[in-house]
């Protein structure tokens, strides 16, 4: 028996009685083969077993079919959602994803897109860890397009898709603000990220703009992550009752739930002795055992826009047609829930 490996597109036309070409035909072009010619060559290719090498295809037609992803943070649901917005657009595009998680590592970064470049993939969906976009030139130099994700790029030679993080930490400032609070804390690192600057300066200037006796603690975590915020709740509540916040803003929502159970497991009430908003509003944060209040970026979308964008610049590559870059900015909402409902007693 000739094992399956061995078998060639031209085994599958000799059975079938039909020339190579038109074996090809009925791969990538059926509606240019008579119904009977199909099913004769779809019978000889599962009677011998034959898979097409995609691979090799993809090589000849010069453009691979396989999209690079690299996230910073794989564990944090907003970006399985990100990745799940863009793998659905890319599907329907007949593509295939592959996702790469830097950890928030800058070598494990630039070693995926080095893999990536060597795979010669047809275009790489880009989460930064900073700004720099040096290395992503390189990858346009070899012909690979980039869509840089979850940031605004400052840089006119990418596409960008992300969210006003500067809108939405006035979001949460500001609703902290009007539940009554005048001590508050915002908790979030490292401050490498521009989304945690972001959302930082967001809320300073709502605190600007209140003026009057509002107090705000900055906490800088690591990561942002739930045993950033379990170790953060731990600091402010070794705070003297008189200088310990009231109101907590964590960059997302993991740090929000990490700030929950610390707060918790440290004998405070959330909302009564500490308010917690959050960022991204993934589905956990509805779901917590006192449901968070957050910024919701819209996840999915943000996904799907970049693959868009992605597949156009990709398009626009292969036909020789002109391209311009768009750097799309969606807007965030705040979701009010149980976390930073009024407090029963005022506090000082």
């Amino acid at each position: 028996m000739t094992p399956k490996n061995s078998v060639s597109m031209r085994d599958v036309a000799t059975l079938a009685q039909v020339s190579v070409g038109t074996v090809s035909n009925v791969l990538n072009s059926p509606d240019r083969v008579a119904e009977a010619t199909r099913q004769r060559v779809q019978a000889a290719i599962e009677k011998l077993g034959w898979v097409p090498n995609e691979s090799a295809r993809q090589l000849r037609a010069g453009r691979s079919r396989s999209i690079g992803m690299v996230v910073m943070d794989i564990a944090n649901p907003f970006f399985t959602d990100v990745a799940r917005g863009a793998e659905e657009l890319l599907y329907g595009e007949q593509y295939s994803v592959q996702i790469g998680n830097s950890d928030q590592n800058p070598d494990r970064e630039i070693t995926l897109l080095d893999r990536f470049e060597q795979q010669r993939v047809g275009g790489v969906l880009f989460a930064p860890i900073d700004d720099s976009v040096e290395r992503l030139i390189r990858l346009r130099q070899r012909g690979i397009p980039v869509v840089i994700v979850d940031r605004v790029g400052s840089s006119v030679d990418f596409c960008s898709v992300g969210v006003d993080d500067l809108a939405g930490g006035r979001l949460a400032g500001q609703h902290l603000l009007d539940q009554g609070h005048h001590r508050l804390a915002f908790v979030g690192g490292p401050s490498s990220l521009a989304q945690v600057r972001d959302r930082r300066r967001g809320m300073e200037l709502a605190v600007e703009q209140a003026g009057g006796d509002v107090s705000l603690l900055a906490v800088s975590t690591p990561t942002l992550s739930l045993e950033a915020g379990v170790s953060s709740a731990g600091e402010i509540a070794a705070l003297p009752t008189g200088e310990r916040p009231t109101a907590v803003f964590a960059a997302n929502d993991l740090v929000a739930i990490g700030l929950l159970q610390g707060f918790v497991t440290a004998g405070l009430r959330v909302p009564d002795d500490v308010a917690i908003i959050g960022y991204d509003d993934i589905a956990f944060a509805a779901a917590a055992a006192v449901p968070l209040s957050s910024v919701r970026q819209p996840r999915e979308d943000i996904g799907r826009k970049s693959a868009e964008l992605l597949v156009r610049e990709i398009e626009a590559a292969d036909s020789g047609a002109p391209h311009r870059h768009e750097a799309v900015r969606f807007t965030p909402q705040l979701i009010a829930r149980r976390s930073t409902q009024p407090r029963k007693r005022a506090k000082g």
